[in-house]
């Protein structure tokens, strides 16, 4: 089952969305937002699949789906908390600076927790402001849980995963630094976020969601030219059972929370840091991890990060190459003055 919400309110109009894209069902009479189906998942969801059968066999009013009316799929969100699943992501950077992963790393997630009050929709602009904060973007799977006991186990964490989508995790690198050295967390190196246009149930995503990973290419465009493709599946450290799990450890997670996994990222089978696409390999999810490469390599970076005017994209496509979650656009534009 696929669902969306288009640009309606503060929360959105929720609809439900036929397995290719093209056409949706209002589901008000289910629930008039994402946020209110969440909230009592176990009785909504069924009526929400019925609908959704409905709509395959033209037994209900459609309208023609499109992805840039579409908001995020929770415009906004009682929490948004983003991990950092991909530990090769957090090896490059530290590797170019000279610094060695501690032990940690690898058996304790990193997450922090981001602004959810206004989520960016897939086609909406980002606002730029300034060229020295270092835009950069960030491909990411990202997950809507049900209510979350505190102390949930990790397998018991995989069952309350309703929803599953993507994100671009806008980030201002230049102002990141600053922030966490003062040893408390980001606030102004995060900026609004942005989702899929379209949140699917773990079970349509077939065998490619299974333990608690989603076993696809994470696809990146930057201005039209290929960027990344790397497997989200293969060095995923900790699934969203462990994710989840390690959020829920000290409070519950109310009903509508997403969890993020981290920037996609991957090396090279050899072990060395990951090639470009232009080079034979799976390329990047962020311009960063492209950057700290050059550094690993040239001893500086030669690639900026984003300005004014450019466009990122992000996709996934199952194994026909049909887009799975729509797809995520959105251009640079300066602020308005």
């Amino acid at each position: 089952m696929k669902l969306a919400s288009l640009k309606s309110g503060r929360d959105g109009r929720l609809v439900v969305v036929s397995d290719d894209l093209a056409w949706c069902a209002d589901a008000s009479t289910v629930a008039p937002t994402l946020q209110a189906a969440l909230d009592d998942w176990s009785r909504n969801e069924p009526k929400l699949r019925a609908l959704a059968e409905s709509l395959l066999h033209g037994s209900v009013p459609q309208e023609r789906f499109h992805e840039h009316d579409c908001a995020s799929p929770l415009p906004r969100s009682f929490q948004w908390l983003d991990g950092s699943a991909y530990v090769n992501h957090v090896a490059l950077v530290r590797q170019a600076r000279g610094a060695d992963v501690p032990d940690s790393f690898w058996t304790d997630p990193l997450m922090y927790q981001g602004g959810s009050d206004a989520f960016l929709g897939p086609r909406d602009p980002i606002t730029f402001a300034d060229g020295d904060w270092g835009y950069d973007f960030e491909g990411e799977i990202a997950v809507i849980v049900d209510d979350v006991p505190m102390g949930v186990s990790v397998a018991d964490a995989l069952g309350h995963i309703k929803l599953v989508m993507l994100c671009n995790d806008v980030s201002l690198r230049n102002l990141i630094p600053n922030e966490v050295a003062k040893g408390f967390g980001f606030v102004q190196g995060k900026p609004p976020s942005a989702f899929s246009p379209v949140a699917v149930t773990p079970d349509a995503l077939g065998s490619a969601w299974r333990d608690g990973k989603l076993h696809l290419p994470m696809c990146s465009w930057l201005n039209g030219k290929p960027f990344g493709a790397p497997e989200a599946g293969e060095e995923m450290t900790f699934d969203f059972g462990q994710l989840i799990a390690h959020a829920a450890r000290t409070r519950p997670l109310t009903a509508g929370t997403i969890i993020g996994s981290g920037t996609v990222s991957n090396r090279d089978p050899d072990g060395s840091p990951g090639r470009t696409i232009a080079e034979g390999g799976k390329g990047y999810s962020c311009v960063a991890e492209l950057r700290v490469v050059e550094t690993i390599r040239s001893g500086a970076p030669k690639t900026p990060f984003l300005q004014a005017g450019d466009t990122v994209e992000i996709d996934m496509r199952d194994s026909a190459g049909h887009s799975i979650f729509g797809r995520i656009e959105q251009r640079l534009e300066p602020v308005k003055s």
